[in-house]
């Protein structure tokens, strides 16, 4: 077995910039904000959690980040952070073998969207703003992220929707046991937008939309400790008609025998809104229902970015209690197709 090791955090959404900031949050939500005027397209609603006040020149600058879309400029900022919160200054010596691994849905929807409708609304032929083009394709926040940084390793992006971010360190496991990277930062953040609101009232959440994610930096087992580490990442598929009880189960025990866990000793499951995979995941367990973690109050409905939030927020809170120090937790995620994907994870303090 082949662990991954947490050894930095970057955080950018609504719900906090730091850890502190992130576990205040979670104590106390504070509620979607009034996002009405931050479009001229309608929104489905006045409400979502969201970064009214965001500019991308205001944080990154004007050079460069002009044609940067909501999600690029989130995701250049989360990496940064990750970066700095684990003392990793990328040099010359490290640079080749440091890379980036991102999850997303389908990039930025409105990207898409917008470079889709000049090519019906300009006047032919092809008069399409030709600067609009980079940001459609999925793996622009991932390459301008290393552009920005200088990261020549790997590079890549992987769309999985609610399992996007367990797929992101499954492969980062498979990329560093391989030996093609030494360093990684494995990230996914989701983009506040019209289309990405329309989305998600289309997909009936039963919560607002939302923004925001977050950014790992992860290295292999033979690493020294970090912040956390991975003990093992599975991924499934049970069809829509399919009781999913019995495929997640099996995984979760799979998962447990791998990373040599009982099942008394997870002492927290975060599986975002979904109350099936977390009964699924209770029975798996042996009937014992350990703490269920929400992140959906603080962040609203980000179908990409949930599980690395959820991340996210582990970490943060073994950083304000040295009390959880060694405590094990499980992410689980399932998509509406049936795409699931299971990981567990031991976290400490930095104290």
């Amino acid at each position: 077995m082949s662990a991954l090791s947490i050894s930095g955090l970057g955080l950018v959404g609504p719900a906090g910039n730091t850890p502190d900031e992130l576990v205040s949050a979670l104590s106390t939500p504070g509620g979607p904000v009034d996002v009405t005027g931050m479009y001229e397209a309608e929104l489905p609603g006045a409400l979502a959690y969201a970064l009214p006040e965001f500019s991308t020149r205001a944080e990154l600058g004007r050079k460069g980040t002009s044609f940067f879309d909501r999600r690029t400029a989130l995701t250049v900022i989360a990496c940064g952070r990750a970066l700095a919160d684990a003392g990793v200054a990328v040099s010359e010596e490290i640079r080749d073998r440091t890379g980036i691994v991102v999850g997303t849905t389908a990039g930025s929807v409105r990207s898409s969207v917008d470079y889709a409708v000049e090519t019906f609304t300009q006047d032919p032929p092809h008069l399409v703003n030709p600067a609009l083009f980079p940001t459609t394709v999925m793996n622009c926040a991932a390459g301008q992220s290393a552009i920005w940084y200088g990261l020549r390793g790997v590079n890549a992006t992987l769309a999985g929707g609610r399992t996007a971010f367990l797929s992101v360190l499954r492969y980062c496991r498979t990329l560093l046991r391989c030996g093609r990277a030494d360093t990684l930062i494995a990230a996914a953040i989701d983009e506040f937008t019209p289309h990405a609101a329309w989305l998600t009232q289309l997909s009936g959440a039963d919560v607002a939309p939302g923004e925001g994610g977050a950014a790992f930096v992860v290295r292999g087992a033979a690493a020294a400790r970090g912040d956390a580490e991975v003990l093992d990442v599975r991924l499934g598929f049970c069809p829509r008609d399919t009781d999913i009880s019995t495929a997640l189960g099996a995984t979760i025990r799979g998962v447990l025998d791998r990373a040599g866990l009982a099942a008394g000793e997870i002492t927290t499951v975060a599986s975002g809104t979904d109350d099936d995979a977390f009964k699924a995941t209770v029975a798996a367990l042996d009937g014992r229902a350990p703490r269920r973690l929400r992140v959906d109050e603080v962040v609203g409905d980000c179908p990409t970015a949930v599980g690395a939030v959820e991340l996210a927020a582990l970490l943060s809170e073994h950083r304000a209690d040295p009390a959880r120090d060694g405590a094990v937790s499980l992410l689980v995620a399932r998509t509406p197709e049936g795409a699931f994907g299971v990981a567990a994870v031991r976290a400490w303090s930095r104290s």
